[in-house]
């Protein structure tokens, strides 16, 4: 599995219907546009697919669908959850939905190393051998995990085949990471993508997270690995006015919906409560960012 992670792995959006329902079709559509913009592989139900917002029965009905429109393209399924029973009655369910692996982060509560060892010792006693990515999240979280503590998950789990690393200052801690770990791993990020630039000149192997335009994620990280690493920069700050503004937790996922929507990739915008709703002036703001970024665009071209 280790080899599978490079390139995006697209966080994906979960789609809702106006009245808060699931939208199974657009899931359809926005599997297509991840995949037409260059996403390697998705993960899903994650923070920013409001995964914490379903029920099991949703959860699974969306990797189910995901996994089918996919056709192959590998899709990680987030499966945290502070019950490690309701962790791996969840894991079980997605990898038979044909999910290709997992991604778990630590639970909020654990205070020490200790703890965070025992917990991940439970967790792999129950799930068995699934390829899973850990997550290292701790703004979301209120977990800290040290270097030293996540080479020795990675030493004890070989589980483990990925490493989302999510801690900042980011591009610092993977460098400590590869100096610490005893054996390959790769290691995406994740952050919005607001860091990729410097994250790829450590080394990753790609972003796993979420933007409106996915194509400048895999377009960045496609010239980096060719050594055009000027031309990588100058894509990147075409869109980071966008990127950042998308860059406000669950409110910058109510952006970035809006803008899927514009795209023709998901039938609504709707977020399911609790979640933030735009006003006009938000839209406004939307506007006048698109409207500059097609300026850029077309001036590169």
């Amino acid at each position: 599995m280790k080899t599978m992670f490079k390139g995006l792995y697209v966080v994906a959006q979960t789609p809702f219907a106006d009245d808060g329902g699931l939208d199974l079709p657009s899931i359809d559509t926005l599997t297509d546009f991840y995949l037409r913009h260059g996403a390697a592989g998705l993960t899903v139900l994650g923070v920013a697919g409001e995964a914490a917002k379903l029920s099991m029965e949703e959860a699974l009905q969306v990797v189910e669908r995901f996994v089918d429109r996919a056709r192959g393209a590998p899709v990680i399924a987030g499966v945290s959850h502070s019950s490690v029973a309701q962790l791996a009655a969840l894991t079980e369910q997605v990898m038979a939905a044909g999910a290709t692996g997992v991604m778990i982060a630590p639970p909020g509560g654990l205070r020490t190393e200790e703890e965070v060892l025992g917990y991940f010792a439970a967790v792999f006693e129950r799930i068995g051998d699934v390829p899973t990515v850990l997550q290292d999240f701790p703004f979301s979280t209120g977990v800290w995990m040290s270097v030293p503590t996540m080479a020795r998950l990675v030493e004890c789990h070989p589980q483990i085949q990925a490493i989302k690393e999510e801690d900042i200052p980011s591009a610092a801690k993977i460098t400590r990471l590869r100096a610490a770990l005893g054996r390959p791993v790769a290691i995406l990020t994740g952050n919005n993508g607001v860091y990729l630039p410097q994250e790829l000149q450590r080394g990753i192997e790609g972003p796993m997270s979420g933007f409106s335009h996915p194509e400048m994620l895999s377009g960045v990280h496609r010239l980096f690995t060719e050594g055009k690493v000027q031309e990588a920069h100058d894509l990147f700050d075409l869109y980071l006015p966008l990127l950042n503004f998308e860059n406000q937790s669950q409110w910058g996922v109510a952006v970035r919906k809006e803008i899927l929507k514009r795209r023709g990739a998901i039938a609504s915008a709707a977020m399911r409560t609790p979640g933030p709703r735009l006003t006009a002036q938000d839209l406004q703001d939307i506007d006048r960012l698109l409207a500059r970024l097609q300026q850029a665009l077309a001036q590169r071209s």
